[in-house]
């Protein structure tokens, strides 16, 4: 572990905590889809109450048909919370089981069924790494309060760093909220780590021109006396699947079907946000096709999974990939196979816990005050 320059944390690297990955038995690699439903449900039936699934918007079919919940990564967490079930079975990636251990209680344990699912963009903002910058960015700034916002799709020990530095947590739907309250408490703002969703809150705010950019990656990029002078800075983190997505695809799209509606995320980039007609989290599309009158269409700008499960749930609705053949899946999901829920949860009978996911108490604790700040605002 690594002491922090700027907080009383000790951490390390993603890549190193998360470095006990088990691998998928030999045994559970060829089962095929009739077996693998058999051997999912014996061993649910088996755990009853004591076992919870989650499953996240963007997991594929076979996933989701098991989950008692589907949703998005916190709301998913709280309804973890709320069913007190022993075991927590997250079918997501790596920052949202942490979220589950952070607000279940000490008698609940988190398992991640593949810990190789792991969030590339979370893993754009490490927790060292952006305590580097911290010290450099505030150095060349000592008269302004600077209030560090990370988006929920984040580490845990990056949540306690906000934290620890005065700041908060948020969500692809509070962002905009989150932002005021750092602006009541401070002079600027550090977002981390999806500058898209950055741009799009700054917009939203009507504060475009108080943009500036922070590339830890590049060495000729901006450096901490320029991107101090501006009160917001985004850092340089983006979502692999929704920075795909390009306004000639809303083009085309509505080329090919001029009756059709688009809703994107906001994690989209700047332009593509400006052309669709509706913007928002992945609850919001899920409500927005919900909501729509039957024969109506929605090209849908998020990951694939997810359109997928929206054709299926709303038939009356004729629900488009944006970039057809383009939207493709998110990497890090992917990696939850079914096969691997199968295994994690026959273990589970046994009495053997696979995969699973502990925060340190000290993050623990510092990113539930994270959190808690979120929920004040």
């Amino acid at each position: 572990m690594v002491k922090m320059e700027t907080a009383e944390l000790d951490t390390d690297l993603s890549l190193f905590k998360y470095d006990n990955l088990e691998q998928l038995p030999p045994q559970y690699r060829e089962l095929d889809e009739a077996e693998r439903t058999e051997r999912i449900e014996a061993a649910l039936e088996e755990l009853g109450d004591d076992a919870v699934i989650l499953g996240h918007n963007y997991q594929r079919r076979e996933i989701v048909e098991h989950a008692d919940f589907v949703g998005d990564s916190y709301q998913l967490s709280k309804e973890a919370a709320e069913a007190d079930a022993e075991y927590v079975i997250f079918g997501g990636v790596t920052f949202m089981a942490e979220s589950a251990d952070i607000i279940t209680d000490d008698d609940q344990t988190v398992i991640l069924p593949s810990m190789e699912a792991s969030c590339p963009m979370a893993g754009m903002a490490e927790a060292l790494q952006v305590d580097a910058a911290w010290a450099e960015i505030t150095a060349a700034a000592p008269d302004s309060e600077i209030i560090p916002i990370t988006y929920m799709n984040s580490y845990a020990d990056l949540k306690a760093f906000c934290a620890s530095q005065g700041g908060l947590v948020c969500t692809s739907s509070n962002a905009h909220e989150a932002f005021e309250y750092a602006f009541e408490k401070g002079d600027k703002v550090l977002f981390l780590p999806d500058k898209h969703l950055g741009e799009n809150t700054a917009y939203r705010l009507g504060m475009e021109d108080d943009i500036a950019e922070w590339d830890p990656w590049d060495p000729e990029g901006k450096d901490a006396e320029e991107v101090a002078e501006s009160d917001i800075v985004l850092w340089d983190g983006y979502c692999q699947v929704h920075e795909r997505f390009r306004e000639d695809h809303i083009e085309e799209i509505r080329d090919e079907h001029p009756d059709a509606n688009v809703v994107v995320h906001p994690e989209c980039r700047r332009e593509v946000v400006e052309a669709a007609d509706v913007v928002g989290s992945t609850s919001t599309i899920c409500e927005t096709v919900a909501n729509a009158d039957p024969g109506e269409k929605w090209a849908i700008g998020t990951e694939i999974h997810l359109t997928n499960h929206l054709q299926r749930w709303h038939p009356e609705v004729e629900v488009l990939p944006l970039c057809g053949e383009a939207c493709m899946d998110c990497n890090a999901m992917r990696q939850i196979d079914p096969n691997y829920l199968a295994w994690v949860l026959e273990e589970l009978v046994e009495g053997r816990e696979r995969n699973v996911i502990e925060v340190a108490p000290e993050e623990k604790e510092l990113a539930e005050v994270a959190l808690d700040r979120m929920l004040e605002i």
